[in-house]
């Protein structure tokens, strides 16, 4: 039987317990595929950019493909998550049928190009009508599909400026990629597609989490003494 000075001595068990907050870096692991999710969605755009080097685009268009298609089986046959798997892909696979059929090898990136303009105008978008994107992301993502940001002016105002960075730091990258697009610098293209790809991300990643772990933290009440 269980007196209540058993029940006091007992440690209470609270919502933040039951539920406990990812990590930093358990949330960056997630979003990224970690290490091995980073190297395995360059690869079949490595592969492509050396074949193209070496060879014509059609043998390039094949090399990649098969790549991201053996990397999603292999993912697939090791029962591991294969979600940036099939996003690699995805990508790769439209990028190389267009420029299969173009017979240019600067179209395999222009999938990529067109997704940037829109993510980054929709970024913005929703920062300009008070409804940021990177909020409702946060909410699918993080929250479990709870949305009490909108309740709270702080993280409202603080979603809003992280959308607009993002949007902004979108475009940015986005402009560089179609400037060699529309220069015909297909190598340099390439790199740059390596070089703006995930570290960009990335850091915006690592911006959001830190930024509204803090907000977050601070908008807590503070418990009093002995509570």
């Amino acid at each position: 039987m269980t007196t209540g000075q058993d029940r006091a001595a007992q440690p209470e068990v609270g919502p933040q317990d039951e539920e406990r907050l990812p990590t930093i870096a358990e949330q960056m692991a997630d979003q990224l595929g970690g290490w091995r999710g980073l190297v395995e969605s360059s690869i079949p755009v490595v592969v492509f950019v050396l074949a193209n080097i070496i060879g014509e685009l059609k043998p390039a268009v094949i090399a990649s493909v098969s790549v991201a298609v053996l990397i999603a089986g292999l993912r697939l046959a090791q029962r591991r998550p294969i979600r940036h798997a099939v996003n690699g892909l995805f990508g790769v696979g439209i990028g190389a049928a267009i420029a299969w059929r173009t017979g240019d090898e600067r179209d395999f990136y222009l999938p990529g190009i067109l997704y940037g303009i829109g993510y980054g105008i929709a970024l913005l978008i929703s920062a300009a009508i008070r409804q940021p994107l990177v909020g409702w992301i946060w909410s699918v993502l993080v929250a479990k599909g709870r949305s009490e940001w909108r309740d709270d002016p702080k993280l409202v105002r603080v979603f809003t400026q992280l959308t607009v960075l993002w949007g902004v730091v979108w475009l940015a990258k986005v402009g560089v990629q179609a400037g060699l697009y529309l220069a015909h610098q297909d190598t340099a293209l390439g790199v740059a597609r390596l070089a703006l790809g995930y570290p960009p991300y990335a850091l915006l990643l690592l911006i959001t989490v830190w930024t509204v772990r803090r907000v977050t933290r601070e908008s807590q009440p503070t418990p009093l003494p002995g509570a």
